[in-house]
């Protein structure tokens, strides 16, 4: 038996499923009252070589969430998963950015409701922005791993 059951332990939510980039997007947001830690992972099919931006953004609640972080998140980055299975560790930021190539891209990027709370105390909502590549080619998908505070088998709804 495993010491960690994904669906257990991870409430898994879909920010959105393949999108183009080709405007700038802002996509689902989580309330982070349950997480004790969040990982936000995109895959990018990149058809045009663009240096895609996305920016983590927090907020009071889920409809007014668009601030964006102030403090470094960590995050990960493989720049052509044809080739390698690595995600290589990036310099911590504020916002993060695929590479300038025609590759797929995988990047993941930790949260830490406790640095969400730090940046202003009434804050407990995560959302991300993805700022245009004006390519209609290149899409993007995105999904939220959140940790749960308190396991079981079926975790409380993160989005309202």
């Amino acid at each position: 038996m495993p010491n960690i059951v994904l669906p257990q332990n991870y409430k898994i939510v879909t920010a959105t499923p393949p999108i183009t980039t080709n405007a700038a997007n802002t996509f689902d947001v989580i309330d982070l009252k349950n997480a004790l830690r969040v990982y936000i992972v995109a895959q990018f099919h990149q058809h045009v070589a663009h240096a895609t931006v996305l920016q983590p953004v927090v907020g009071i609640s889920i409809a007014s969430c668009a601030t964006a972080i102030t403090f470094s998140a960590h995050w990960w980055k493989n720049a052509d998963v044809a080739t390698t299975d690595t995600l290589v560790a990036q310099t911590a930021g504020t916002s993060m950015a695929c590479d300038a190539a025609a590759t797929d891209h995988l990047m993941v990027i930790e949260i830490d409701p406790s640095d969400v709370v730090a940046q202003l105390s009434t804050y407990h909502c995560l959302g991300i922005t993805q700022a245009t590549s004006a390519q209609a080619n290149n899409y993007v998908s995105i999904v939220y791993y959140i940790q749960e505070r308190y396991p079981q088998a079926t975790p409380p709804a993160a989005i309202a």
